[in-house]
């Protein structure tokens, strides 16, 4: 099943962009950019919750070790916030070919 991540969020220089810290590297020292759901291809990690953060609304991610920057429009961050902080706190929970994510596999809505 995995272990919860701990995320705190913050706003990024740009109205249109959040900032996720978290406490668990994802990529090493490599940075992944993701500039659409095209972009991911492979289902490493940070792919995975690059088209889970798109599939959310997002419009562009990147990925650098323990912190994600998000960026989508401004004006939906004040629900959206919640749900990217749920896809990554559950991001090893219930991960693989077979697990089924998604908060209603989860029992619960990204709100709660």
């Amino acid at each position: 099943m995995g272990q919860k991540i701990t995320v705190r969020a913050r706003p990024g220089v740009a109205t249109d962009t959040r900032i996720f810290d978290f406490d668990r590297s994802l990529t090493g020292m490599g940075i992944e950019r993701y500039r659409s759901a095209d972009d991911v291809v492979a289902s490493r990690p940070p792919d995975v919750l690059a088209g889970r953060l798109f599939a959310l609304g997002a419009t562009s991610v990147t990925v650098y070790s323990s912190a994600i920057a998000v960026q989508a429009p401004a004006a939906q961050w004040s629900e959206l916030e919640a749900n990217v902080v749920f896809a990554i706190e559950h991001l090893f929970e219930y991960y693989g070919d077979d697990a089924g994510w998604s908060p209603e596999a989860l029992g619960q809505g990204a709100s709660e």
